[in-house]
């Protein structure tokens, strides 16, 4: 019988459990950062930010670095440390050289 409610008791405990690994900052609100710090620490940064949110329990900067390339950020709560730096790409290449549709000659 107590080894039933062992592994019974495991059981339920153990889905739990992995239900928490899925956050990458699993840390108390308590113990964050307020968001206007991290805000600081992107203009610290050079980083123009477009937005912050939280997920997977961190923050995350959407915005662009000082060359103007689009970037996300991820940002540990309580520590304020950089944890993941992407670069983002672009959505539409303005700058790509456009060819003439036709595919005839240029006379």
């Amino acid at each position: 019988m107590k080894k039933t409610l062992t592994i019974l008791g495991f059981l339920a405990v153990f889905p739990a459990g992995g239900a928490m690994a899925d956050d990458d900052c699993f840390v108390p609100m308590a113990d964050w950062q307020p968001r206007d710090v991290v805000a600081r620490l992107a203009e610290e940064n050079g980083w123009t930010v477009r937005r912050i949110k939280i997920d997977d329990g961190c923050y995350e900067i959407d915005g662009r670095d000082a060359e103007g390339r689009r970037i996300e950020v991820t940002i540990h709560p309580a520590t304020l440390q950089v944890i993941e730096f992407e670069y983002e790409d672009e959505d539409d290449d303005d700058d790509r050289p456009r060819r003439d549709r036709k595919g005839g000659d240029d006379d």
